[in-house]
C-alpha cells in the first residue's frame, strides 16, 4: 500500500475505498506507517471529512484492530448507552444496574474524565475498593452473575483507537466529526451489543454548543452502529445547566445511591428512565418502580461487591468522602433563577482537584458541588444556591465566588 497516494487522494477530497482504510489502519497499529504520514492523513480526514462509507469502514478496521467480546449463543440481548459528556452527568452509574433488572446484560466499557466534563471511572473509584481495571474473563463472568459490569477499556481493545487519539491529541486532529465517531463507536462495538443508546449532549456544559452540532454527531453515530447491524437509538439532552444537583466524584455518586433508592432529582431520573427505555423490554413505569422498590440499588450494591468495592461504605459514602472545606452560598438577591452556567460549573469543579489537567493528575474525590438549585426555582434573599466542597479555604473561596457568577436571574 503507497500511503503517500493514499493521503494525496484524501487531501484531494475523494473518497478511501474499503481496503485502503484497512491497510492504513492496519499497519499503522503494526508501527508500519510513521507518525508524520498518519499525521498527514489525519489531517487531510480533518479537513476533507469523510462519507458515511468511509466512516463506518475506518470504525470496523479499528474494532478489529483487538479483541472484542464473544458472548455464547443464547445469552441475553447485550445493550450500552454511550453519552458524549457533560456537567454533573452521572447517568451511567443509575442507568446500568437499572437495565441489569431487565434481564439484560450491560458491559458498559467507560472513560475518565475528559476536560471539563467528568469520568464514570473517576466517580466508581470513589467507592472504597471498588476496581476498574478487569479483565474480559471477569468481566463475562460477572455478567453471566449479576448482568451489569462498569470497566475501563483494556489493552487489547481497540488498540488502533489508542494510537490514533494519541497523535490526534498533539496535531489538532481532536475535532474531527468522522474521526470522533470512529473512535467512540469502535470501543462501543467491541462490546458486541445488540442495542446502543446515544446521549448526546449539547449546551455550555457539553463539547456540542448547539442542538444542530449535536444531531450532526449523533446521526453519524447512528449511520455507523446501523451499519454494523447495532440497533442504534439517539437521544438529545441540553446542557446548559448541570444534570441532578451534584457535581464531583463522589458527591455524584451519593446523588445516584438516593435515586437508586427511588429519591434523587426529577431531571436525573427523567433521564435514565427515558434513556432506559430506548433498549429495554418494558415500558417507563416498570423502570421507575425498578428505581422504587429497591431493585436497581440491589443490582448496583451486586456490581460494587462483585468488583471489590466495599458494599457497607455506600449508605455513608458521604461522610466517608467529606471534603475539609464545606461552603454555603446563598442568594444575594429574590428572584426566579434564568439560568446556573454548566461550563462555569465544570470548570470550577476541575479547578477544585476533581479533574485532570494533564493525565497524570491525581483526581480529589471529595470536591466538588451539591445542593446545587435548578433553572425555574424561585429564591429569595439569602435561601440555598448551592454548598461548596473544597481541599482548602482558597479554593473554596473561589468556587463561592465562581458558583455566584454562574447564576443568573429574571
Amino acid at each position: 500500500m503507497h500511503i503517500p497516494s493514499i493521503i494525496e487522494t484524501k487531501r484531494d477530497g475523494k473518497a478511501l475505498s474499503d481496503e485502503e482504510i484497512r491497510s492504513v489502519i492496519a499497519e499503522y497499529t503494526r508501527g508500519e506507517i510513521p507518525d508524520c504520514q498518519m499525521s498527514a492523513l489525519a489531517m487531510a480526514i480533518y479537513f476533507q471529512g469523510m462519507s458515511e462509507e468511509e466512516t463506518a469502514s475506518l470504525t470496523r478496521a479499528m474494532l478489529e484492530s483487538g479483541e472484542v467480546f464473544q458472548f455464547p449463543e443464547g445469552t441475553p440481548k447485550v445493550v450500552d448507552k454511550h453519552s458524549t459528556g457533560g456537567i454533573g452527568d452521572k447517568v451511567s452509574l443509575i442507568l446500568a444496574p437499572l437495565l441489569a433488572c431487565d434481564d439484560l446484560w450491560v458491559p458498559m466499557i467507560s472513560g475518565r474524565g475528559l476536560g471539563i466534563t467528568g469520568g464514570t471511572l473517576d466517580k466508581l473509584e470513589s467507592i472504597p475498593g471498588f476496581r476498574v481495571g478487569i479483565s474480559q474473563e471477569e468481566a463475562m463472568n460477572q455478567l453471566e452473575r449479576i448482568g451489569v459490569v462498569m470497566m475501563g477499556q483494556t489493552s487489547d481493545v481497540c488498540p488502533a483507537d489508542k494510537k490514533l487519539y494519541a497523535l490526534r491529541d498533539v496535531t489538532a486532529t481532536v475535532p474531527s466529526q468522522a474521526l470522533i465517531v470512529a473512535s467512540i463507536m469502535s470501543k462501543k462495538l467491541a462490546e458486541t451489543l445488540d442495542a446502543l443508546v446515544l446521549d448526546v449532549k449539547f449546551g455550555t456544559g457539553a463539547f456540542m454548543k448547539t442542538r444542530p452540532e449535536a444531531e450532526s454527531l449523533g446521526s453519524a453515530m447512528q449511520a455507523v452502529g446501523e451499519a454494523m447491524g447495532v440497533d442504534t437509538r439517539v437521544c438529545y439532552h441540553p446542557m446548559d445547566e448541570p444534570t441532578g444537583s451534584a457535581v464531583g466524584n463522589a458527591l455524584e455518586v451519593v446523588e445516584s445511591i438516593q435515586t437508586l433508592k427511588g429519591g434523587g432529582p426529577e431531571d436525573l431520573r427523567s433521564i435514565v428512565i427515558s434513556l432506559a427505555r430506548e433498549v429495554s423490554h418494558v415500558g417507563a413505569s416498570q423502570l421507575a418502580g425498578w428505581l422504587d422498590d429497591g431493585s436497581a440499588w440491589q443490582k448496583f450494591q451486586e456490581m460494587v461487591g462483585s468488583q471489590g468495592g466495599d458494599v457497607a461504605a455506600l449508605d455513608d459514602l458521604g461522610a466517608r468522602t467529606r471534603a475539609p472545606v464545606i461552603r454555603e452560598v446563598t442568594a444575594e438577591q429574590s428572584g426566579m433563577v434564568a439560568s446556573v452556567d454548566a461550563e462555569t460549573i465544570g470548570r470550577c469543579t476541575v479547578s477544585l482537584g476533581a479533574g485532570r489537567s494533564r493525565a497524570d493528575d491525581v483526581i480529589d474525590s471529595s470536591v466538588g458541588f451539591d445542593k446545587l438549585i435548578k433553572v425555574g426555582a424561585l429564591v429569595s434573599s439569602g435561601e440555598l444556591l448551592g454548598r461548596v466542597h473544597a481541599a482548602d479555604t482558597t479554593g473554596a473561596e473561589a468556587a463561592v465566588a465562581a458558583l455566584k457568577g454562574a447564576i443568573s436571574y429574571k
